[in-house]
């Protein structure tokens, strides 16, 4: 048995589980807490996707590289794990408008797309709608689906000799670090007055059980995400922190979807609704508390917990083993928000 420091990790949601990994694979002695259920990884549509990300998205653009840093991690992830990595890439489709103002956004990141014709993007994404002449592509932005590799995380840091207990942290108990990685979940609030930096984000998903496959496609609003049948996504609503399902955002959505893909029309759907975590400016918080020693922040990933998972499972370890946290880690350390915590 392993004579490495002993970890608690406390949730069982991306962080949780590839940070418990890669502590076991460092020689930690590893308990992972969860109760189960839904969380807002396994919700999630599972892009690895920082291109169109930071394009769109303005709190991701001013974090392009450390985004491309993360994904760049996934394939010695995804080959440790078994997680099912797609690199087809991804295609834009919408209105010459918003084509071009995305093609704008996309250049000012360095990043060049390839402008293809809607025949052959119909024909890289089987059932896209014949209303779209043209396409942006790009190779860089990468998928997974998201349950099925939440399950092989979990299934190989188990192997790894990871303890898994049915049950929610209460804190750190007698071991030497707590990592906490329960995202939008207030129970471990007490355990560092950091994570009261984090706020709620709910987000609708609509899953269309027919089958899919090709790369993902975005939209104005919308984007479709091939794996187990198809994702329609993702809502994004400031402030909510219930799981119940909205029917008529859910609604939308499925509309929104169609429209890229109206042949997916008389397929079963159901809706789901996870809580994301969010600091003020997008980046988790991952690295020690300042006010709780020995606990270790993971949580806060906005929009793109699965593709910062190694980085941040990365930074952890780091932390627990005193080495070398590497260049992007003080863009994510909690004591960032020091000002603002003790005033």
């Amino acid at each position: 048995m392993s004579q490495g420091p002993r970890v608690t990790v406390a949730g069982g949601g991306v962080f949780g589980w590839a940070s418990a990994l890669a502590l076991a694979d460092a020689g930690c002695r590893v308990t992972l807490f969860d109760p189960g259920g839904p969380n807002a990884s396994s919700v999630a549509a599972g892009m690895i996707a920082p291109v169109f990300e930071a394009a769109l998205d303005p709190v991701a653009r001013t974090q392009f590289d450390l985004l491309m840093a993360a994904r760049d991690l996934w394939p010695e992830l995804a080959t440790r794990s078994g997680v099912a990595l797609d690199r087809s890439g991804a295609l834009a489709v919408g209105d010459d408008g918003w084509l071009e103002a995305l093609a704008v956004a996309l250049a000012a990141l360095d990043a060049r797309p390839t402008e293809i014709g809607g025949a052959t993007a119909r024909a890289m994404a089987p059932g896209l709608s014949e209303a779209f002449g043209r396409a942006l592509l790009t190779r860089e932005d990468w998928r997974l689906d998201a349950p099925a590799a939440l399950a092989a995380l979990a299934r190989a840091a188990v192997a790894a000799g990871v303890a898994h207990v049915p049950e929610m942290a209460r804190g750190r108990g007698g071991e030497d670090v707590l990592v906490a990685a329960t995202g939008a979940l207030p129970g471990l609030v007490h355990a560092a007055p950091e994570l009261r930096h984090l706020s709620p984000i709910k987000g609708h998903i609509v899953r269309v059980a027919a089958a899919a496959a090709g790369p993902v496609v975005r939209s104005k609003g919308i984007y479709a995400a091939p794996g187990a049948g198809m994702a329609f996504g993702a809502t994004m609503e400031p402030g909510v922190a219930d799981t119940e399902v909205d029917a008529a955002r859910a609604a939308g959505l499925l509309s929104a979807g169609l429209s890229l893909f109206p042949g997916l029309r008389d397929a079963p759907a159901q809706a789901a609704a996870g809580v994301r975590a969010a600091t003020p400016d997008g980046l988790p918080l991952v690295g020690w508390s300042e006010a709780e020693p020995g606990v270790i922040l993971a949580a806060g990933a906005r929009r793109n917990g699965w593709l910062l998972a190694p980085l941040v499972a990365r930074v952890v370890t780091a932390c627990v083993t005193e080495r070398d946290r590497g260049r992007y880690a003080e863009r994510m350390d909690p004591a960032r928000f020091r000002q603002s915590l003790w005033g």
